[in-house]
């Protein structure tokens, strides 16, 4: 029996911090998504039930993006989800419009690998067939938060470089500059940042390095735009 319960115990203390991680995991894509609101309190309770998992890998998790920055934590008040100002989120764009062209630029200059090839265009087919559907749902746009990243994340690891990536990684955990983060935005804008993808796509397949740039430059860009408008709508009176 000895051996056996030796085994269990192991599993167990094995699949703790697996599952801290993977909790943790879910809660950053989240909020990265846009799922909970800038300034919301995020309690332990709610999210055990709504992960089913104990409070013990949720607090762990809580603990984790309070250090990276994507939760506030105020004493005998708890967590909350921070808050970014409109200079912030505007800073964040205009760093991720640089970055980015420089990792399109890059991706064409030293070609795609295949298997970054495979999934961009996996990607934009995705991409179409839930456009074709002509609305979104919630399900609908959080499914194009995982399309739009892993667009741009092929991308950035065609561009070789750890050091770029880890810069953008930055400049993302300001939720609203996350690519997951398509909340905020109508049909006719997603349709417009899914040409812009095939656009960025056919000139890193030309070996077009400036024009890669300059269009991933403008993508951003106009996203920044799309975003602004939403708050400002969102914000004007009714």
């Amino acid at each position: 029996m000895a051996p056996r319960l030796q085994r269990s115990t192991a599993l167990r203390e094995t699949e703790a911090p697996t599952r801290s991680l993977s909790t943790t995991d879910k809660l950053r894509s989240s909020i990265l998504a846009g799922v909970f609101r800038p300034g919301e309190r995020v309690l332990e309770v709610n999210l055990s039930e709504q992960l089913r998992v104990s409070r013990t890998p949720i607090r762990e998790a809580l603990k984790a993006l309070a250090g990276e920055g994507l939760l506030d934590y105020v004493p005998n008040r708890g967590y909350h989800v921070r808050e970014y100002s409109i200079d912030e989120i505007v800073q964040a764009y205009e760093i991720r419009a640089s970055l980015e062209g420089l990792a399109a630029k890059r991706a064409a200059q030293l070609g795609m690998a295949a298997e970054e090839r495979a999934i961009v265009e996996a990607a934009l087919r995705d991409g179409e067939a839930l456009l074709n559907k002509g609305r979104l749902s919630a399900a609908d746009r959080h499914q194009y938060g995982i399309i739009n990243a892993a667009i741009h994340g092929a991308i950035q690891t065609a561009g070789q470089s750890r050091m770029l990536r880890d810069m953008l990684r930055q400049s993302q955990q300001i939720a609203p500059a996350s690519h997951r983060n398509v909340i905020a935005f109508e049909l006719p804008d997603v349709r417009r940042r899914h040409d812009d993808h095939h656009r960025i796509y056919e000139a890193i397949l030309c070996r077009d390095g400036g024009r890669a740039e300059l269009l991933m430059r403008d993508h951003v860009e106009s996203i920044k735009v799309s975003l602004l408008r939403s708050i400002s709508r969102d914000m004007s009176p009714r």
